[in-house]
């Protein structure tokens, strides 16, 4: 590709989109809690919000200086991020806690972009985020998994319409901001019957004595703000 061809894929990439109708903002917010609320739909797309939890504990692991071993992402939508280093202290517990609050966070970053017409912008830094974690992956599943959404964003990115593009970015950012408060009450509901003893929130009471019900809280209120917040950013005033 040229400097000619570049430079219009920068324009291009950069570009302000306009506002989407109303009815769009709300088809995409219904279909997106959808998404969350009908447990065979969830069952499939639950991998995504798995990718952007396992994502966000590789990644301030990285951020913290610590050693990233590795990625795993199961069939079950179960994840695994291996790293290594001081077993305690600010890094471990950072690299503990990133994982929940990952998907809300995403979507509020997401949020933001769409609110401001970056709806191709935000694409390829999916892409790009993406791209990164798929060096960082040790399972045959997961590099399928990462695969197919990177293919989808690059799919529509490209290929798509700007009315595709914003429809596609809105539902996406949609579902991250829904479906980061999903995983929370199924790991309320999970702890209470003792099933996950080795949860993130069980992992930092370890690391901080800190209870792991009240990790789950401040997780739920982080989760229920972003929803919160890019709803008000999103939605038709």
């Amino acid at each position: 590709m040229d400097f000619a061809g570049l430079a219009g894929l920068w324009d291009r990439v950069t570009a302000v989109q306009p506002d989407p109708p109303h009815w769009l903002v709300w088809g995409t917010f219904a279909a997106a809690l959808a998404a969350v609320a009908v447990r065979p739909v969830w069952r499939v797309l639950r991998t995504v919000v798995t990718i952007a939890h396992e994502g966000g504990h590789g990644l301030t692991a990285l951020l913290t200086r610590r050693r990233l071993s590795g990625i795993r992402l199961h069939s079950d939508t179960s994840g695994l991020t291996v790293s290594s280093g001081k077993p305690t202290g600010p890094g471990m517990v950072l690299t503990a806690a990133a994982g929940y609050p990952a998907p809300s966070l995403l979507g509020l970053g997401g949020a933001a972009l769409v609110a401001a017409g970056r709806t191709t912008a935000l694409l390829w830094i999916g892409i790009a985020l993406l791209a990164a974690m798929l060096l960082t992956l040790r399972n045959l599943f997961g590099v399928l998994a990462v695969l197919v959404t990177g293919g989808t964003f690059l799919a529509v990115s490209w290929y798509g319409s700007a009315e595709w593009q914003g429809a596609f970015a809105h539902l996406g950012v949609w579902f991250l901001l829904l479906a980061g408060v999903r995983p929370l009450l199924e790991l309320w509901s999970s702890r209470r019957h003792g099933r996950t003893p080795g949860s993130d929130a069980d992992q930092l009471a370890r690391l901080t004595g800190v209870p792991g019900a009240l990790w789950v809280v401040l997780f739920l209120l982080l989760a229920l703000a972003c929803l919160g917040l890019g709803a008000a950013w999103l939605l038709p005033r």
